[in-house]
């Protein structure tokens, strides 16, 4: 197992290496840093001067891989490719526009992003199971037939919706919760109510579909028409046997989802006014603060590529018939 760990790591290595440099072209090549120093004045005629200091004040002045103004070492450490692209493989982020310190940021605001990302996983994976199970075992009867019809239905539906709908139902007409805002503590629990349950239902939809679909594949094999035959009852049989063969799909996908936790939801953040990851990568994209969008982009693929590699691991330890070699 631990071999198989260190493999899954090392394969790792070159698919963030890739993304890094990717993202590097995309933002320093084909959006030159002069580009950026139009974008960011938002002047119609800008001067070379204003350009020069807007670059020099962010280190864009440097040049783009190779020095030869330096010495040793330098030559290759003082350029924009070490200074804004090798040391986020440190998580050293640099600092953003306004001067605040991008990882010192990012440790502020993932706290607000889990409060409401791991309730609305937590929550949701519950409720998309019960769902799924409840359809799965009522199959080709009404209930199924309409529970499919509200899931497509839900899934039609933009989250958008549901947000405005629930600021404006909730909270403004029946003032349960506040429309928007964030506190500290216990009394975050206000906040975070409506974002939680509205995140949910988001997602009611599709994933109650997807697991109702793992459920009913179970239940067409062999095993499930042995228990059957052998006198157990359609609960047991689900229970016991289908629903714990059903969730090895259900467990990989979950897992791949829970480092991607860490970074938020751009839209219900924004719309709720939580200051967490989502929010703070929105608000650099519109004020076009592209030093915190390169390092949103980065943790984004470090989280991905950890999710990937749980996600082979908690394969490889649920189903013994996948081998590690």
């Amino acid at each position: 197992m631990i071999a198989y760990i260190v493999r899954r790591v090392l394969y790792a290595i070159p698919i963030l290496i890739g993304v890094n440099v990717i993202t590097f072209a995309l933002f320093f090549l084909v959006n030159t840093p002069d580009d950026m120093a139009r974008m960011q004045l938002g002047l119609k005629r800008v001067t070379p001067e204003a350009i020069d200091k807007w670059k020099q004040e962010r280190g864009y002045d440097k040049p783009t891989f190779f020095n030869s103004a330096a010495e040793g070492h330098a030559k290759l450490t003082d350029t924009i490719f070490f200074e804004k692209s090798l040391r986020m493989f440190a998580f050293d982020f640099g600092r953003a526009d306004d001067g605040r310190d991008i990882a010192r940021e990012i440790r502020m605001r993932m706290g607000p992003s889990l409060a409401v990302a791991l309730p609305v996983f937590l929550a949701g994976l519950l409720a998309y199971i019960t769902f799924a199970l409840g359809f799965a075992f009522f199959r080709a009867t009404y209930i199924d037939f309409w529970g499919v019809v509200l899931c497509v239905f839900a899934m039609s539906i933009s989250s958008m919706f549901y947000i405005i709908g629930g600021q404006y139902l909730v909270s403004k007409l029946w003032h349960l919760t506040p429309i928007s805002g964030f506190s500290d503590g216990f009394d975050a629990a206000r906040f975070v109510l409506l974002p939680v349950i509205i995140g949910v239902i988001g997602g009611f939809g599709g994933h109650t579909r997807v697991y109702r679909t793992f459920f009913l594949e179970e239940i067409g094999k062999e095993y499930v028409r042995t228990a059957r035959a052998k006198g157990l009852s359609e609960v047991t049989v689900l229970f016991r046997h289908v629903l714990k063969n059903a969730l090895i799909p259900i467990l990989t996908g979950v897992v791949a989802a829970i480092p991607l936790l860490f970074i938020g939801s751009l839209i219900t953040e924004s719309f709720f006014g939580i200051p967490g990851l989502g929010s703070y990568t929105i608000d650099a994209i519109g004020s076009q603060d592209f030093a915190v969008v390169r390092s949103m982009v980065f943790i984004g693929s470090v989280l991905y590529i950890v999710g990937l590699l749980l996600t082979d691991v908690s394969y490889t330890l649920v189903d013994p018939r996948v081998r590690l070699d």
